[in-house]
């Protein structure tokens, strides 16, 4: 069964930080491109980070050198480091793995959510 389950959200101030988890099942996970989106309100959903399975990194402009994309493919979990978070940075943080077997094998999962707030 396939699951993509994140955790770590919350309401945090500016200027602090947060760690994203994305726990997954089933035997997609090496061969996945991993990604973390968020979407705000009224705003179309965005690539914040991406990590590919030889683990090569992506960042959003908006969030380089302040965010982290890592993954530790015995735990099948992708992780987001967030420091120096800011208001703008509030917003529903999804999980995503997209990636194929072969040609026509393709998959492309997404988590539930979660929330990060930041405000002070």
């Amino acid at each position: 069964q396939v699951q993509v389950v994140e955790s770590g959200g919350g309401l945090v101030q500016p200027g602090d930080s947060l760690r994203l988890s994305c726990e997954t099942s089933g035997g997609f996970f090496r061969v996945a491109t991993m990604g973390w989106y968020r979407q705000a309100p009224g705003k179309e959903r965005e690539l914040v980070a991406a990590i590919t399975s030889g683990g090569t990194t992506s960042y959003a402009g908006s969030v380089k050198g302040r965010f982290t994309i890592s993954r530790d493919n015995a735990k099948k979990t992708v992780y987001l480091q967030m420091n120096n978070l800011k208001p703008d940075d509030t917003a529903v943080y999804y999980c995503n793995a997209k990636g194929s077997y072969s040609i026509e094998a393709t998959f492309n999962y997404w988590g539930q959510g979660t929330q990060v707030t930041v405000s002070s």
